[in-house]
């Protein structure tokens, strides 16, 4: 087995690249085969931002309101009157299409904005900022209920000013965000371990500065054109450089500007900038620019991001961000400058620069602030300070490197560019670049031309760099272009340049810093990488073609992996004494050695624990390697800049290529040197910016293969020698001096001629270039500078050419040896085939062919060679792969006569054509291929006219099968006869077989056919009949297998997943043994609480949904946290539980229990005693738990017209679907073995389909049951929907319009709809979400598409999922209208199994697996009966356990499905719940459907009296005697009900803080129990057309006042009680304090709705100038609730009123002092606390009295006026 150039057979590979490209010898690197630059082009984003509330703001009494904004989109949420905690629960999206790096880089800004309305914009509380780039690297994309801190800008001292809790997401085409459920909220309320910042970052953040400095710039764009030059010589009578550099910063929404250089290419700045933000930075990149000032267009000249996750460690042994000072080189658009640049947006760092722009030289660094010391500044303004020069050599010692470049073939020249000659450009930064003419030196000195910015430095190195040669080549000059030459035709669409043996040279001398090291030890971990990369390709081909060994393989790799690593530490810890080291470059080095040491202690573990089992595993943990080496890889300090190849053709540049200088460079020691240095790379040329995007960046525009050489000049001896052998040196001058100079060609004296021989076999999954959805393909073949086509096959992707094609006579130059080991690649262009116009590219691959040298013997292992998978590209996605062979033969001196003869089939005449010969082409067998026909569905209309008589066409290798004609595709879609087969050879090797289309006519009238959409099975091997194993589920013992079923405590099973808290009172039994029902009451560990008795008829549906939801909320909090070790266990769990069945578990994967997590006192007492019958609720799609429902019954998706050039295929692709073919595929050698034989035997004309039902129409009963949508997108402009259901299925479509839900994005719908349905005619139920107007059609928000056809059919009983219990009455009353008995006796039945056998004892045996359970059941009334029906459940829920026919039947379930809408493909616009039943009409009817009706929120009333105040800060000095008092009232309400605040009246002139009050304040309110919210329904505004119902936690404000006659009244303290969970009271004021809010944990917590009535005193709080809280004073309460019809039993009054009064409080008279002296209080009042007041109210009335005289005269003058009087 030889293959990819004899390697081991390892590593052979399917559609591999890897193949292709692996080096033998060194003298070529790889080809790159990904095209298209990605970067730059647009997509779309949606950002989604749910407010849930705000904590802790820092502030007296505000009215807050948060704003949301994206760049300069905001939002706002509504205002919240006079609360530091207002809850929102508002949500927000934000749409954007633009390019990836610029959405990541756009800042999220979230601030609270106090007493904001229409005329004042309102003062800004705190804000928090990040950018969208570091929510999207979170896991999900998401923050979900976090809590964002907020801090003041502008004063940077103050702390935190309070917290936000809210979600982010951002959604990208195609990401799918997993939307956590909604349950309930008290985890988050810990809002330190909650807070909004991603791992790893320290929850206390600090201010730091961040210093940039800017020192200079040099290389700068010439940007005077001519004409502009000749302009201003006009104007200003002299000729300046036309540029006026100033750099430009953006960091964290803040921008920094240097001063403008006027006039200048060399701008020295030495000018600092400095942010202020938060450390570390929520902020990942830096964007530096140089612009250029000028008043008409201020445009960028380059730009360059500095990433501060690459210039920071943020480990224990880390370091601040740190860079420099370092020279940043910037690319952009090309040099020659014109008015209207057309890649303006490269130089702005959008997409991959063209050409160099410019170099900065910058550091940066960052200094923590201490916020305490006084020195500090505390805004947050940006500032630009001066710094002082930098020495010279700071940056490093100038060296002069030489580039040397060798052309040695350039084909593939697109033809489009015309015949005019060629040439190619070289340049690195300014050198050899044609405009900026720095290319000779002007003297010996080595000063040079061109002023690039390098005078000084290179005076400093006069002669220093040529010493050592002599001083003979000091004249030497670059030369950077090659000779123009005229292209020559090599087929109709590309050229080639005739080289021949002459091949031109380039060579180009450049002065840098020497900063080698930098590059030397990125190559070092790049050569790591590429080789780790390399090995994982490697392992997976192993795994993806089933080679054996895999494992081993691995170790290889991790072998290697840990060489490289240890073998980093030595080398890269050299020159460190090197001039220009910075401060990054030392931590750098340190932080590289310390992660790759251990990464190479990581690998060696990992080594040993390399199992067959877990090899998958191992491989997903060193990817991670890999990215950790690449991202290590990446040096942020640049040093020589990139290389650029640029083709010029006519002086127009067309196409480039660039090079990173890192990986030409050369070293002495071969690890450090660069992975192209001396070696011939190919390379292809590529359009520059926009232009190179979508199906015009796909062609190639030139191939070259260009040997490379960068290094030191004094290192420059062996520059040669990775060329191919063979040449002679063509030097510039002849002469003394030039034996050291560089050639200027190179001739080939060697020259070998070859014949390639080219095995086309078959291409498959290729692109649908046509609009008939398929394709006519043929490839095109390059090698060197020869092309040949295959035949154009006709509409198909899956084309198999079966073709040799030869090329005769090729020549190549270098020697015998090394061709043999490293031949140039091959490159395969498949195309369309156009009637008319040009043949459209479908895709590109690469081979390498394996040699035989003419005095070699053709035999094995290398040949013939193994036809091999390669994998086609098209830009830089996958678009299909080709099955072919490649071999490159010697033709000696005796001729072709001495080649292997080409014996192919005899059998085929192909004319002129060749097939692929024998020992190349695939062993073929006899397979049979049986085809199941069931149906079409969902046919769009063709060409306009409906489908009306379809057929099915199946084809496989040429041979293929005809469904039965469909009469009339509306009556019934579904096909006559079920099942045909045909016979086919296909090839023994199951991965070479290719693959069957599916087409789908339609036959019109006039015999004509319309082909209506096709489908390609690329893959047969799901479909291959594998007989069954017999010892597999040992079925065909006779042993029997008893499933235990003893009432084990499901606690033991649990505690491996929950950590329960013993002390709290949540330790739930689950109850297996409740013989009879009879619920047994049982005490809950550790509290002892007595209980009202238990009522199960207070149970509801909804009882059941919240304990599910709570269920998997804490299975899947279980599976994060056990995500690490979770595999390993499965395995042992699986492996331990052998045939046993536990009871009960949940259907969720991983064995977990069902045991409740900690719970909040204050749950619903049910949740608590008893064990709920739960359903299952799914957090997807149902079918995607079940394998799609394709257990027997296949859904083919047809496809028709072009596919989309969209980067990403699969998006574009449901467009494309034209409807649905369903059926099946079974494939088995023939002739076939007894035991198939067997299986077939009862039906031979239905094959290995057995067991299938008709397909003929039949009646359901669809019954959907909504529960309710989350996260829906807003419609409205004011960021709501108003939400309500459509159903269609069939004829029937619902609109339930006028139940609308008004301004919700979460609505609960809680309804059912019952539709009457025929399959197979109505299959696909769309639900729906609509937004409804009163004006104007209604939008669609959303919707879901459910095959209920597939769900019907399906063997895993789709059509009512089996509740976890029987139950006749109640709130899980059983649903189907089958009983479990009639259900096994029917399941049974069709599998034909033995059973059930009922016997005593509750024990049921079906085949040979014995079920028990209970045997007894309690009707309404209490009567206990007999009944085999628990078994019978029992049985079907373990179903899957039953041999042969098992498999797991659906649970009662509640799916969760992601709404999409056709305009906003792949972005989710919310989620909807709910579950679908479905009962045939020929069996009894179903019951009524549940009732799921949202529960109705129950009435209460909350009752507060406050008796008295105690110790309230005293706030007003008496006018008289100075002596401190308040006049203390309190007021209070609930959340959400502002404007229902209640006040008591008020205490005057209280002197100790002592109130008296005895006043009651009363407050209705609906509250639902089982989400523990109050629900409010009110309009939003005067303009609301209806009202909106709001759910709110239930909480109580109390606030006391100080009250004042004339002006605003003094707020003095709150404290905010959850009505579910709040400290209990103190007995006494003197035991009341401040930490019974402060530290809430040791404090005893009561919940009213258990207390129904407490008294106690609670303390008010306010935050003091520091932030901190203070006491304020105390209050004594009492509060008691009462359900509204206790309330109307026995009224009270409000206040003191009556019923009930309470009596007045006795307050001291003083408190009516002022009514004694009236006048002396008035004078106080009017001179000196409101003097300002009292003049300005004088002033106002004097200027209204005016205006109203104004007013009254005006008139009559008026008159006067006119009449002339």
């Amino acid at each position: 087995m030889g293959g990819g150039g004899g390697l081991d057979p390892d590593t052979i590979s399917l559609a591999s690249v890897t193949a292709v490209t692996t080096n033998v010898s060194n003298k070529r690197s790889k080809p790159d085969i990904k095209m298209e630059p990605s970067a730059g082009r647009p997509v779309d984003y949606q950002v989604s931002v749910t407010i849930v509330e705000a904590r802790q703001l820092v502030g007296l009494n505000m009215d807050p309101v948060v704003c949301v904004e994206i760049g300069d989109d905001k939002k706002y949420t509504q205002m919240k009157e006079s609360t530091n905690c207002p809850y929102y629960n508002e949500y927000f999206v934000f749409d954007f299409h633009v390019p990836s790096d610029v959405m990541f880089d756009k800042i999220l800004k979230l601030s609270v904005i106090h007493s904001k309305n229409l005329l004042r914009s309102g003062t800004l509380v705190g804000s928090f900022k990040l950018d969208i780039g570091t929510v999207y690297s979170q896991p999900e994309h998401q923050f979900f209920h976090k809590w964002a801190l907020l801090s003041d800008p502008d004063d940077i001292t103050a702390g935190c000013k309070g917290y936000i809790k809210c979600d982010i997401a951002v959604v990208g085409k195609g990401d799918n965000i997993k939307t956590p459920h909604k349950a309930t909220e008290t985890d988050e309320d810990d809002i330190e371990g909650n807070l909004l910042l991603p791992e790893g970052v320290p929850a206390e953040r600090q201010w730091a500065r961040y210093y940039v400095k800017i020192y200079r710039a040099e290389g700068l764009p010439k940007m005077n054109t001519s004409i502009m030059a000749n302009v201003k010589k006009a104007f200003i009578g002299e000729n300046k450089d036309l540029v006026d550099p100033y750099v430009q910063i953006l960091f964290a929404g803040q921008r920094g500007k240097t001063s403008i250089q006027k006039s200048s290419y060399e701008p020295i700045w030495n000018e600092q900038i400095v942010f202020t933000e938060m450390f570390p930075p929520l902020c990942k990149r830096m964007k530096v620019q140089i612009r250029d000032s000028d008043k008409v267009n201020d445009v960028a000249l380059g730009t360059h991001f500095i990433d501060l996750r690459k210039i920071a460690n943020d480990g224990d042994k880390g370091f601040l961000p740190t860079l420099g000072p370092a020279w940043v080189n910037m690319y952009g658009s090309t040099r020659s400058y014109t008015i209207m640049d057309e890649h303006q947006d490269l130089n702005e760092g959008l997409g991959e620069g063209v050409s160099f722009r410019a170099r900065l030289l910058v550091s940066l660094c960052v200094e923590i602030l201490d916020t305490s010391s006084p020195e500090v500044m505390s805004s947050t303004e940006v500032k630009v300070e001066g710094v002082p020069k930098i020495s010279e050599s700071a940056t490093g010692k100038v060296e002069e490197f030489f580039l040397f470049g060798a052309f040695l073939e350039a084909t593939m020249i697109d033809r489009k560019i015309g015949d005019k000659p060629i040439c190619f450009e070289v340049t690195i930064g300014n050198y050899g670049s044609e405009i900026d003419g720095v290319t000779k030196l002007k003297s010996s000195s080595g000063k040079k031309s061109g002023g690039d910015g390098d005078e000084e430095e290179t005076e400093l190195i006069h002669g220093s760099s040529d010493e050592e040669e002599g001083d003979d080549d000091n004249d030497l000059v670059s030369v950077s272009t090659t000779p123009p030459m005229k292209p020559v035709i090599t087929d109709r669409n590309y050229f080639h340049l005739p080289y021949f043996e002459r091949k031109p040279c380039i060579y180009i001398k450049s002065w840098w810093q020497d900063q080698r090291r930098r590059l030397y030890n990125a190559n070092l971990i790049d050569n790591i990488a590429d080789k780790l990369e390399e090995g994982l390709n490697d392992v997976q081909e192993v795994i993806k073609t089933e080679k054996a060994y895999p494992e081993r393989r691995l170790r290889g790799v991790l072998e290697d992996l840990s060489n490289g690593c240890s073998q980093f530490l030595t080398l890269a810890n050299k020159d460190q004494n090197q001039t220009g080291r910075t401060k990054l470059d030392k931590e750098r080095l340190k932080s590289c050695m310390r992660e790759l040491e251990n990464l190479g202690q990581q690998a060696k573990t990992i080594r040993t624990q390399v199992k067959k089992n877990t090899v998958r595993d191992k491989i997903k943990l060193v990817q991670n390697f890999l990215h950790k080496l690449r991202f290590l890889a990446d040096e942020p300090q640049h040093s020589i800049p990139d290389i650029y190849i640029w083709m010029m053709s006519n002086n127009k540049r067309i196409a480039y290529a660039r090079v990173p200088s890192k990986d030409i460079l050369y070293s002495g020691v071969d690890e450090e040197t660069g992975k192209d240095c001396g070696k011939v790379k190919t390379i292809f040329l590529k359009l520059p910016g926009k232009k190179g995007f979508g199906a015009a960046g796909w062609t190639v525009q030139a191939k070259t293969e260009i040997y490379l050489w960068l290094g030191l000049n004094r290192q420059r001896k062996d520059f040669l020698s990775g060329l191919p052998n063979g040449f002679e040196e063509n030097k510039m001058l002849k002469g003394p001096g030039s034996q050291s100079a560089p050639p200027i060609s190179l001739t080939y004296m060697m020259k070998q001629i070859f014949q390639l021989r080219v095995h086309m076999y078959q291409a498959r999954s290729l692109f649908a270039a046509d609009s008939s959805g398929l394709s006519d393909p043929f490839a095109r073949v390059f090698f060197s500078t020869h092309s040949q086509v295959t035949e154009v096959l006709n509409e198909t992707l899956c084309p198999t050419w079966d073709q040799l094609m030869v090329f005769d006579n090729v020549e190549l130059f270098g020697e015998v040896g090394e061709l043999r080991d490293d031949p140039p690649i091959i490159v395969i262009e498949i195309y369309d085939q156009d009637t008319v116009g040009k043949a459209e590219f479908m895709g590109r691959t690469f081979a390498k062919p394996i040699t035989k040298m003419a005095d070699e013997h053709y035999g094995p292992p290398r040949f013939p060679p193994q036809l091999e998978y390669y994998q086609i590209y098209r830009g830089n996605c996958t678009a299909g792969e080709m099955l072919a062979a490649f071999e490159l033969l010697q033709i000696g001196p005796h001729g072709k006569a001495d080649l292997p003869p080409i014996d192919g089939p005899t059998d085929m005449d192909r004319g002129p054509i060749l097939p692929v010969p024998l020992g190349i082409r695939p062993v073929l067998s006899k397979y049979r291929i049986e085809v199941l026909f069931w149906g079409l569905r969902d046919l769009k209309r063709v060409n306009l006219a409906a489908v009306d008589r379809p057929r099915v066409d199946i084809e496989c290798a040429g041979k293929g099968v005809q469904s039965s004609l469909i009469q009339n595709y509306k009556k019934n879609p579904n096909f006559g006869t079920l099942v045909k087969m045909f016979e086919v050879d296909l090839p023994e090797n199951e991965l070479l077989h290719p693959p069957l289309n599916i087409r789908v006519v339609d036959c019109r009238a006039f015999g004509r056919y319309t082909l209506v959409g096709n489908h390609a099975v690329t893959t047969l091997r799901k479909f291959i009949y594998r007989a069954a194993d017999k010892q597999a589920n040992n079925w065909n013992t006779q042993e029997e297998i008893i499933v235990n079923y003893e009432p084990e405590p499901s606690i033991k099973k649990m505690e491996t997943m929950v950590k329960l808290d013993s002390g709290s009172d949540a330790v739930v039994k689950i109850e297996e043994d409740d013989k009879g029902g009879k619920k047994k009451k049982r005490k809950k560990g550790g509290d002892e609480v007595e209980e009202e008795e238990f009522d199960e008829s207070m149970l509801d549906w909804w009882s059941k949904y919240f304990a599910s939801i709570e269920t998997l909320m804490e299975i899947l909090k279980a599976q994060e946290a056990a995500m690490a070790d979770a595999e390993e266990k499965e395995d042992q769990d699986i492996s331990a539980e052998g045939g046993e069945i536990k009871p009960d578990d949940p259907p969720v994967k991983g064995k977990k229990g069902k045991g409740k997590d900690k719970r909040r006192p204050g749950d619903m007492p049910e949740k608590k005693k008893h064990k709920l019958n739960e359903l299952q609720v799914y957090p997807k799609e149902l079918e995607k738990e079940f394998d799609n429902f394709e257990d027997w019954l296949h859904t083919f998706n047809l496809f028709r017209g072009k596919a989309g050039d969209d980067d990403d295929q699969n998006m574009a692709d449901e467009d494309r679907i034209i409807g649905k073919f369903k059926g099946s595929l079974c494939m088995y050698k023939v002739p076939v073995s007894d035991e198939m034989q067997r299986e077939m035997g009862f039906d031979s004309n239905m094959g290995m389909f057995q067991n299938i039902p008709t397909n003929d129409p039949i009646n359901v009963v669809v019954r959907v049951y909504i529960i309710r949508a989350t996260d829906l997108h807003p419609a409205d402009i004011n960021g709501k929907a108003d939400p309500y259901i459509a159903i269609k299925l069939g004829k029937s479509d619902i609109k339930d319009k006028e139940n609308y839900l008004s301004k919700q994005l979460n609505p609960i719908f809680g309804k059912s709809f019952d539709i009457e349905a025929t399959f197979p005619m109505d299959s696909t139920l769309t639900v729906s979400v609509y937004d409804w107007d009163l004006v104007g059609t209604d939008d669609l928000i959303g919707e879901t598409k459910l095959d209920l056809e597939n769900r019907y059919y399906s063997k895993h009983r789709a059509i009512c999922g089996l509740p976890s219990k029987y139950a006749v009455h109640g709130y899980n009353v059983w649903r189907d209208p089958l009983k479990p008995t009639q259900i096994l006796a029917k399941l049974c039945k069709e599998g034909k199994l033995d059973g059930p056998h009922y016997g005593p004892g509750g024990r049921v045996k079906v085949a040979n697996r014995i079920f028990m359970g209970p045997t007894e059941i309690e009707d309404e009334n209490g009567l206990k009966k007999q009944t085999d029906e628990h078994l019978a459940l029992t049985a079907l829920k373990h179903w899957e356990d039953i041999p042969r026919v098992g498999c797991k039947l659906i649970p009662e379930h509640v799916e969760t499905r992601p709404l999409l809408n056709p305009d906003k493909p792949g972005i989710e616009q919310g989620r909807i719940e709910m579950w679908v039943d479905m009962f045939p009409k020929d069996m009894p009817a179903p019951g009524p459907a549940i009732d799921i009706a949202p529960r109705k929120p129950k009435k209460f009333e909350l009752r507060v009296i406050i008796w008295n105040t105690d110790e309230v800060i005293l706030e007003d000095d008496d006018i008289f005697t100075g002596e401190k008092s308040s006049d203390i009232f309190v007021r209070g309400w609930l959340k959400g009900q502002q404007e229902d605040k209640q006040d008591t009246d008020v205490h005057y002139h209280s002197l100790t803080g002592e109130g008296l009050f005895n006043w009651r304040f009363i407050y209705p309110f609906d509250y639902l129990q089982a989400e523990e919210k109050i629900v409010i329904s009110k309009k939003e505004s005067m303009f609301a057309w209806d009202e909106t119902e709001y759910k709110i936690p239930a909480r109580l404000n109390l606030q006391v006042w100080d009250a004042d006659h004339f002006s605003a009244d003094d707020f003095l303290g709150a404290i905010e009680l959850d009505l579910n969970r709040f400290p209990r009271g103190a007995k006494t004021a003197k035991q009341c304090s401040i930490n019974m809010v402060l530290n809430e944990q040791d404090i005893p917590m009561v919940s009213i709705f258990k207390q129904r009535r407490i008294k106690g005193w609670w303390p008010f709080l306010a935050r003091d100038e520091n932030d901190e809280f203070e006491l304020t004073g105390k209050v004594e309460a009492e509060l008691q609730l009462m359900t509204a019809e206790e309330a109307e039993k026995n009224p009270v009054g409000e206040g003191r009123n009556e019923p009930e009064p309470l009596e007045k409080p006795n307050r001291p008279d003083t408190a009516f002092l002022w009514f004694l002296m009236p006048f002396k209080a008035i004078k106080n009042l009017i001179c000196n606390q409101y003097f300002w007041l009292t003049v300005k109210l004088v002033v106002a009335l004097l200027l209204v009295l005016i205006l109203g005289l104004f007013i009254y005269s005006m008139p009559g003058y008026m008159v006067k006026k006119l009449m002339g009087a």
